[in-house]
């Protein structure tokens, strides 16, 4: 599907005006943008205009001539305020384990729920066939709370089976609807035992407010379990290339490693029989409540 992108010359308006922004802040004229960056004044006047439909790599010196990146100046939607612009160039400069604990100290202080509130939402994370469904169904029985499948409210809510979201609407679409899904499920329960989509970690806004509204766990698989789990439960299409397949999906848990263990628990499912795990996750749970 070609994803069909509204306001072309407003977009084009939005990064001229940043460039000259930049440059009027760095107290750099045109022509010295133009030496620093090797684009020529004439192309900088109509990219400052609005009318310059630069290639990126041209956009690409100009940032770097800026000291700007290039997502800075092509970004969606209006510009950060300075105080998040501010602590945003503070938190690169901070190591990976500093971020990740900046992150924690922001949702134990800012975070939309109380402890107890969020405590009685438990969000089951991973790939598709991890175990969500089979423990998250026999978790919420244990809880006396609803058992929800995200992927089934997203079907719900847009009134189409995930493969017609994804043919009619693309990726953005079915991220859109993800969004509105976990938000009515937040505001709908105060309790439950959440399977959530296996991508939810690709879009970190909501993924964000997932860990900030409900206790999360890792549900770990090996490459092969959730290869054979996805086809036992009917679904062949791995098997269509099996080498391939199993490629893409390692290389799919590889990169969204890092992802899942944001959440505040994990456990493996390989290798163990469903009662134990079970027993395992609620005793995870407890010492995690307590």
């Amino acid at each position: 599907m070609r994803v069909t992108l509204r306001g072309e010359g407003e977009f084009l308006e939005r990064i001229g005006e940043r460039v000259r922004r930049a440059r009027a802040q760095r107290g750099m004229t045109r022509k010295i943008l133009a030496r620093d960056s090797g684009v020529s004044e004439r192309h900088l006047a109509e990219l400052e205009a609005g009318r310059g439909n630069v290639s990126i790599m041209l956009l690409r010196q100009v940032a770097a001539a800026l000291s700007v990146s290039v997502a800075s100046l092509v970004a969606d939607g209006p510009d950060p305020e300075p105080a998040l612009q501010l602590a945003e160039a503070f938190l690169k400069r901070l190591r990976p384990e500093q971020v990740a604990e900046a992150q924690d100290v922001l949702l134990r202080h800012f975070g939309e729920l109380d402890r107890a509130e969020r405590n009685g939402r438990i969000a089951l994370i991973g790939l598709r066939g991890a175990g969500k469904s089979t423990l998250g169904k026999l978790l919420a029985q244990q809880r006396g709370v609803p058992f929800i499948e995200l992927d089934k409210k997203i079907e719900a809510i847009s009134g189409l089976a995930l493969e017609g979201i994804f043919e009619l609407y693309g990726q953005s679409g079915f991220r859109r609807f993800e969004r509105q899904a976990l938000e009515a499920v937040l505001e709908a329960d105060p309790r439950f035992v959440l399977a959530a989509s296996g991508s939810i970690v690709s879009e970190p806004e909501t993924f964000g407010r997932l860990l900030s509204a409900c206790r999360t766990v890792w549900l770990r698989a090996t490459p092969s379990d959730h290869m054979d789990r996805v086809i036992a439960q009917g679904d062949m299409r791995p098997m269509a290339d099996n080498r391939e397949a199993m490629a893409d999906l390692e290389a799919i848990l590889a990169n969204r490693e890092a992802m899942y263990a944001r959440a505040d628990a994990a456990i493996q499912t390989s290798g163990s029989e469903v009662t134990t795990t079970l027993a395992e996750l609620g005793r995870l749970l407890q010492t995690e409540t307590a």
